[in-house]
């Protein structure tokens, strides 16, 4: 069973626990919504600690671990589900003053990646959490662009089967396009300055090549 995501959070998680969020990333099997895209969210955690820093990086750290626990393509209920595991398993292995409402909240919030914008959290604290929280998730498309092309892959793969290729092909451009016009592609100035040039030019290089 992979350790790594676990010995990146900032609280110990049973050993237990960790085979039950193991087995549900690996149900069904997924080309990127798995555990090893749980460590790489954690990694810009661990650098945003040492950067500004979070409100509550236990219930942020606990949303990360969480929010693509249920993960079916293509449904619409995948957050919800996440969100209602994190809740359940956290009942069965207590975390003392972890606000749950607050976990359930963040994981929410990723069902409408690309619809946020930095005037929807305008204030610091929580708000400041939730802005670097969901570019956590979105760093993806900043990333080098051998490590975005295999995203796309993996995104691709998962709905093999699930929907035609060809309308796969252009639901995916419709959603990279949009990102594309987007003023702010990233809704915190942490992630903003340092990934948004390079998410553009992946997205650019992704549409044009989709056919």
């Amino acid at each position: 069973m992979p350790d790594a995501p676990f010995d990146l959070m900032p609280f110990a998680v049973p050993p237990a626990q960790q085979a039950a969020i193991a087995t549900a990333y690996a149900t069904p099997p997924r080309a990127y919504h798995c555990l090893a895209h749980v460590g790489e969210v954690l990694k810009h955690f661990v650098d945003v600690s040492t950067g500004p820093g979070w409100t509550q990086p236990e219930e942020v750290a606990a949303a990360i671990l969480y929010h693509d626990a249920i993960y079916i393509a293509g449904a619409k209920d995948n957050e919800a589900r996440s969100a209602d595991l994190a809740r359940a398993q956290f009942a069965q292995w207590p975390r003392d003053g972890l606000d749950l409402d607050r976990v359930a909240a963040l994981i929410d919030m990723t069902a409408r990646h690309g619809t946020w914008s930095p005037a929807d959290f305008p204030g610091a604290g929580r708000d400041a959490d939730t802005r670097l929280f969901l570019d956590c998730d979105m760093a993806i498309l900043g990333a080098p662009p051998e490590v975005f092309d295999a995203y796309d892959r993996g995104i691709a793969a998962e709905y093999r089967g699930v929907v035609p290729g060809w309308l796969f092909t252009i639901n995916r451009k419709r959603f990279l396009k949009g990102l594309l016009a987007r003023e702010r592609i990233y809704v915190s100035e942490y992630f903003h300055e340092r990934l948004d040039a390079q998410a553009r030019s992946n997205l650019r290089r992704a549409i044009t090549t989709k056919r």
